[in-house]
């Protein structure tokens, strides 16, 4: 199929573009770039004029909860949450049931995203089998299966000689590992930030420690294995302070956060609102200011939402049991337009953010709209202002703690390989 793309304002950081642009797509790759371009006859056309047009945004972590927990979310709705948000690709996490530790269930997502996702699904496989910490997990024949990483996330790889082993054999692989970074002996019972807000609401307190003193851990162990790490959903003060000086003296270490991290604070907790119910915890407005330095001075590589789908009765109940995790993946693009409307970043860096870093982290084919790359694009209304409702989500789960609040800014079309997968036009 063609498709000509006209007028709109072309942000691409991988070819230093910002401009009014037209784009001409045909068989799926991008086949011109240029001012003015005229397509053969029947060829139609987006005018793109007061938008802005972006290599299609990609998530490097999300939970679909396939397989074995579609009840929350399954491809085909995690999918099309994502198109709504934007998101050209996500790289689905391997916490599922059974867990994505082998090549046969790495196979399955592959094969069922290829039928029913309406974006491309990169499927996370497990550091170790069966996710429990114990043993690696084969992480040659999970690259083949078409993994783009491996993570337990979830929880972390307590055992430090283990995770040095993982480093090595992934960096020899060459596969992308990515750690949830917590101790979980400092974590104990905690529901939240420890802090005032906890203290008022009588619920145990999960300090910043237990997050730096992991992140440190990682930091320290790719720079003797001289290995890549990639640190999900930092949230502290600490763990960028550490990120920031461990990259100044070389380590290859790249880093995400979540909207929710440089948008909220434990203040959203009160109440008891489990939506507000996160791993890590909402923290501190300390925490806040500090991603969004970190997502300034490029100490933070990604914007990740953490898309973490549950059922409403798990979600409904006490505090201290509720499950932890939001819905993010059509919030997201509006919550880093408001970055760049605050002046914490501009557009060309929340691109990179969302696009051209996520594909280099994850080593894919995606991130630019270079001539001859796959038309994988995303074409963003600014201005467009909606209220977050949860009837209107097409996530399955509607946990999310931005429920009623109105945002700016949305995906006017999302095109995967040229196809339009998803408008809001």
């Amino acid at each position: 199929m063609n498709l000509l793309i006209k007028g709109g304002r072309l942000i691409d950081p991988s070819q230093g573009i910002d401009g009014i642009t037209d784009i001409l797509i045909a068989d799926g790759v991008v086949l011109q770039l240029g001012k003015g371009l005229a397509a053969p006859d029947g060829t139609p056309s987006i005018d793109a004029s007061g938008l802005i047009v972006t290599p299609g945004l990609i998530d490097m972590h999300v939970h679909l909860r396939d397989p074995g927990l579609e009840y929350k979310e399954d491809i085909a709705t995690g999918s099309r949450s994502a198109a709504a948000g934007g998101f050209t690709s996500v790289a689905c996490m391997p916490n599922t049931s059974p867990v994505i530790d082998s090549k046969a269930i790495a196979s399955y997502v592959v094969n069922k995203a290829k039928n029913e996702a309406v974006v491309n699904v990169f499927p996370v496989g497990c550091i170790t089998k069966g996710g429990k910490g114990e043993s690696l997990a084969e992480m040659g024949e999970l690259k083949e299966a078409g993994c783009v990483a491996v993570s337990d996330d979830g929880k972390p790889v307590c055992n430090s000689e283990l995770m040095r082993r993982a480093l090595e054999y992934a960096k020899g692989v060459g596969i992308t590992v990515i750690s949830h970074s917590e101790d979980l002996s400092l974590v104990g019972e905690g529901a939240m930030n420890e802090g005032f807000v906890s203290t008022e609401l009588g619920l145990k307190g999960i300090p910043w420690a237990a997050e730096d003193v992991a992140v440190a851990r990682e930091v320290y162990l790719a720079e003797f294995a001289g290995a890549p790490v990639h640190i999900a959903h930092i949230s502290t003060v600490g763990s960028a302070r550490i990120i920031r000086n461990a990259k100044a003296r070389g380590v290859k270490v790249t880093c995400e956060t979540a909207p929710h991290y440089f948008t909220l604070t434990d203040e959203a907790v009160r109440g008891y609102n489990t939506n507000a119910k996160m791993n890590p915890p909402l923290r501190s407005a300390a925490d806040v200011a500090a991603m969004k330095a970190g997502l300034a001075d490029g100490t933070i590589d990604a914007i990740a939402t953490d898309h973490a789908p549950h059922h409403p009765d798990e979600k409904d109940v006490e505090f201290t049991v509720a499950l932890n995790g939001i819905v993010g993946l059509e919030t997201s693009l509006p919550l880093s337009l408001k970055l760049v409307e605050e002046g914490v970043i501009d557009l060309k860096a929340m691109v990179s953010l969302m696009s051209c870093n996520p594909a280099k982290i994850l080593g894919i084919d995606r991130g630019t709209l270079k001539a001859g790359a796959v038309a994988d694009v995303t074409i963003i209304d600014p201005a467009q202002e909606w209220v977050v409702q949860a009837e209107k989500l097409e996530s399955k789960s509607k946990n999310t703690p931005f429920l009623g609040c109105q945002m700016k800014g949305r995906a006017a079309y999302t095109i995967v390989k040229g196809q339009v997968v998803h408008t809001a036009v």
